[in-house]
């Protein structure tokens, strides 16, 4: 008799397994946000828990980013360990007083009296042709900010299990869950329980040039990679996972394996995550490269609603193979 093969699972399903995990382990644990309850989520990732957990602790909120992040700010700051959802990053920006002037300034102001332990989930990036509120890729200026832990789980382990890694931080937290990640389907790790949010992880091994990616941009460059090893190139692709802090080393280990490296990023090119990355390679490894650093990212508009023009801002996979093979093989 042999063991069946694990069962496939939507990145949807892994968010859900992990919230659940989190409602039934912890009774200090509670959603909070627009639509989770009733409706089951914009995403659906909710649907199911207030039936299962109730009203106390699956709680929709009103239609106000400000007051419900600064409402599980203050539950945070009295013990409990809030789980809050924003509908999309583009209204995140409604509540960037209470992230930036209160989740992150209050435990350095009181001398660490105050504790946040805070988790805000939020849908990023675009492709869902839901034009330009709601398309954005912002999760890079959150990486500016001293105090906060930036997630982007990108394959079915980091979103079934980066969640417990993020409850047990204590201070604020924020996942990006990539719009077009949620329908993907994959099988959990068997054996695996927890992930590692510190570190970087190489997702494709190669020696001819790094390719560094995170979130909705890991398929798309791994997909480049595989047309590249057809023509004989190996490319590495290295997952960054978490955009602060930054795990520096493994990204300056992988550029002084290949000597050369082109950063995929979905965000805007000016003051985007990939310049943050780039300087620290010049910083780092300058002297390591055989080629100019390149980069791949969405274009400098608002999104587009029409499908043609919507793919045509963001970074595609023929995108990325030419700047890797223009790097090893330049015309």
């Amino acid at each position: 008799m042999t063991d069946s093969p694990p069962l496939a699972i939507t990145y949807r399903g892994a968010c859900k397994q992990a919230l659940r995990q989190a409602l039934l382990e912890d009774p200090r644990v509670f959603l909070m946000g627009e639509d989770i309850g009733r409706y089951g989520g914009c995403y659906a990732v909710t649907k199911g828990l207030l039936e299962e957990f109730g009203d106390e602790r699956i709680r929709d909120a009103p239609l106000s980013e400000s007051a419900f992040v600064g409402a599980g700010i203050g539950a945070a700051m009295t013990g409990m360990r809030p789980i809050v959802e924003i509908m999309t990053v583009n209204f995140s920006l409604l509540a960037l007083d209470q992230i930036v002037n209160n989740a992150v300034t209050i435990p350095y102001m009181s001398g660490g009296q105050f504790a946040i332990p805070l988790v805000i989930r939020m849908a990023t990036g675009g492709g869902r042709r839901v034009a330009a509120q709601h398309s954005h890729s912002l999760e890079g200026w959150y990486a500016h900010i001293p105090g906060l832990r930036v997630l982007t789980p990108a394959t079915i382990d980091d979103a079934r299990y980066m969640l417990l890694a993020a409850l047990a931080e204590p201070n604020p937290t924020l996942i990006f869950e990539h719009v077009m990640l949620y329908n993907m389907e994959g099988v959990l790790t068997p054996g695996v329980t927890s992930v590692d949010i510190d570190h970087a992880a190489i997702r494709r091994p190669g020696r001819d040039v790094s390719l560094i990616t995170y979130g909705g941009g890991l398929f798309k460059t791994l997909d480049a990679a595989e047309t590249l090893a057809k023509e004989g190139i190996e490319a590495e692709v290295l997952d960054l996972r978490t955009l602060r802090p930054l795990d520096t080393d493994t990204i300056l280990a992988s550029v002084g394996k290949t000597r050369r490296c082109v950063i995929i990023d979905e965000a805007w090119r000016s003051g985007s995550i990939s310049a943050e990355i780039g300087m620290r390679i010049v910083e780092g490894a300058f002297f390591e490269l055989d080629a100019p650093l390149r980069r791949v990212c969405g274009r400098e508009v608002p999104m587009p609603y029409a499908a043609h023009l919507e793919d045509a801002c963001l970074p595609q996979r023929d995108a990325i193979a030419a700047a890797a093979r223009d790097l090893v093989r330049p015309t």
